[in-house]
């Protein structure tokens, strides 16, 4: 999983294609819970998404304009577009990741 490193880096290298932005932060303990498994759940949907982490401490104003205000959240984009959102501030399992991800990739499919 890449590191997002600037907002204009968002803007213009994750515009296009499928990616999954994963807000996290280092201190939450939902979100370290994530961090056995995600390498896993990435390589099982490597083919279709390319997944950036976002430190929500770094990047608050990013945060702000997707609406995520509980960690660990993820946001489906599509060309830069928002096509899904899992966000909470709730604990997420595998099996919740995943099925969020299935669901993804059947949008993305119909607006091919």
């Amino acid at each position: 999983m890449v590191s997002l490193q600037s907002e204009t880096q968002l803007q213009n290298e994750y515009n296009k294609g499928n990616v999954i932005l994963l807000f996290s932060a280092a201190w939450c303990p939902d979100c370290t819970f994530i961090d056995p498994f995600m390498p896993e759940v990435e390589e099982k949907f490597s083919n279709d998404f390319t997944f950036v982490y976002v430190d929500r401490d770094k990047f608050i104003d990013v945060c702000a304009a997707y609406d995520v205000f509980g960690i660990p959240s993820f946001i489906a984009l599509h060309n830069g577009e928002v096509v899904d959102r899992f966000v909470s501030k709730n604990r997420k399992t595998k099996e919740e990741i995943e099925a969020f991800l299935h669901n993804v990739e059947s949008k993305v499919l119909e607006t091919k």
